[in-house]
């Protein structure tokens, strides 16, 4: 296989460019956290940072849904100088520059590509697949020698658990499903579903709340199963279905704001009445 330095890109005048403008962003970054430069950027840690990484990223997904492209362009813009500015952070530490992570992920791109830039061959989507996942294992494992603890690595280490939970548990059920932990099919699915729904109502009338939950959460987790199966995004169907519903809920109170009605003095028979115009004019 080709390491990163015999791999053969030609870089044209539009990755030059990438590569400048990338250049003055770690600059400027250089500069707001150098002395003299600005006092917020200076204060600032990894940690002080996360959440602001976790904002940007939902921002970028929001662009996305709304297919807002000029919003899209400066959205991506505020989430690229999130990790150079954690670099930047990392590296008055003594820790890592921002070169570090970019030769990172360039040897991890060729390494997990071996059909583009080594003998490897992979003709289909499929192919290609379950060659990443080989060589993800393998880095697992690698990786669990390195650290010398003597245990093997569990295929769902890799997950990270600050991602949200329903798309974690999507991944979940997906990876344990490559090594034919799964339902044989949807039926079978459905079937547990509606298992679970029996017993978060036996739970319900227990006044259990602790069992509830847990209840709950078993639910939730067959639903990811469901739409692994369904072939949906979990995460992006629920995210689809909160923008309906806040689309919907505005229509709502525009059209009281235009009747002169306070919406906390109407029936819900009136709101439902009002939800069923909404469901047909904003379709």
């Amino acid at each position: 296989m080709d390491t990163p330095d015999q791999a053969s890109l030609e870089l044209n005048q539009e990755d030059r460019a990438a590569g400048e403008a990338f250049a003055r962003l770690v600059a400027i970054m250089r500069r707001l956290r150098a002395p003299g430069g600005c006092p917020w950027d200076r204060e600032q840690t990894i940690a002080s940072l996360a959440p602001y990484l976790l904002e940007e990223t939902y921002e970028v997904l929001d662009a996305i849904e709304r297919e807002d492209w000029a919003a899209l362009q400066e959205e991506l813009g505020d989430l690229l100088l999130q990790p150079v500015f954690q670099a930047e952070i990392a590296g008055g530490e003594g820790r890592f520059t921002i070169v570090d992570p970019l030769n990172a992920i360039v040897e991890k791109l060729i390494r997990r590509h071996p059909h583009v830039f080594g003998a490897v061959e992979a003709e289909t989507p499929g192919e290609v697949l379950r060659n990443w996942e080989r060589i993800k294992q393998g880095e697992r494992s690698r990786k669990a020698e390195n650290a010398g603890n003597g245990s093997e690595p569990s295929l769902l280490d890799s997950l990270p658990r600050a991602m949200p939970a329903l798309a974690e548990a999507q991944r979940i059920t997906s990876r344990a499903a490559k090594v034919g932990f799964d339902w044989p099919n949807i039926r079978e699915v459905l079937g547990k579903l509606h298992e679970e729904i029996g017993e978060l109502d036996e739970a319900r009338q227990a006044g259990d709340a602790d069992k509830v939950e847990d209840e709950f959460g078993d639910l939730l987790f067959v639903m990811a199963n469901l739409s692994r199966f369904l072939k949906v995004d979990a995460e992006q169907a629920l995210r689809r279905t909160n923008l309906k519903f806040r689309q919907r809920f505005a229509y709502i109170e525009r059209r009281l704001r235009e009747r002169g009605r306070d919406i906390q003095a109407v029936t819900l028979e009136e709101m439902e009445a009002l939800w069923q115009e909404a469901k047909q004019g904003l379709r």
